[in-house]
């Protein structure tokens, strides 16, 4: 299991990659790695955070793809019936974008042992954009 760590704002979290569920959209981003962005609040998703990538491909197809993550259960989807996004849940979450409802790579996995997800989501409605790395 390869651990890593991701920080949104101030607040660090353990995240562990799903190879074995997602090896193809894993294998990608940990190539790519590191990554720098801004999460903001999800327009449609619900409760959740998301990175919008634009054209920004990892040239994975579909696997281990999902509608309905749970909180910490990152998502990857790539560019075409949306733009590229990577989509952070931090609470009741159904993925959609202005085109309908989207599913998304589940990759990588973020341990919130303390509420910390929760709290990324009220400072994304109170403060705004949080970096993420």
């Amino acid at each position: 299991m390869t651990l890593l760590t991701v920080r949104i704002g101030p607040t660090s979290f353990t995240a562990s990659l799903e190879s074995e569920r997602a090896p193809l959209t894993a294998a990608a981003f940990l190539a790519r790695l590191p990554f720098e962005g801004q999460l903001v609040q999800a327009r449609w998703s619900g409760e959740a955070g998301w990175v919008p990538l634009g054209e920004y491909d990892l040239v994975v197809a579909y696997e281990n793809a999902t509608s309905y993550p749970v909180p910490g259960q990152v998502l990857w989807h790539p560019p075409g019936l949306s733009e590229a996004e990577f989509l952070v849940p931090y609470g009741s979450t159904r993925f959609s974008s202005r085109v309908g409802q989207l599913a998304g790579n589940h990759f990588l996995t973020i341990v919130d042992e303390g509420g910390g997800l929760a709290e990324v989501g009220r400072r994304l409605l109170r403060e705004g954009a949080q970096a993420i790395c």
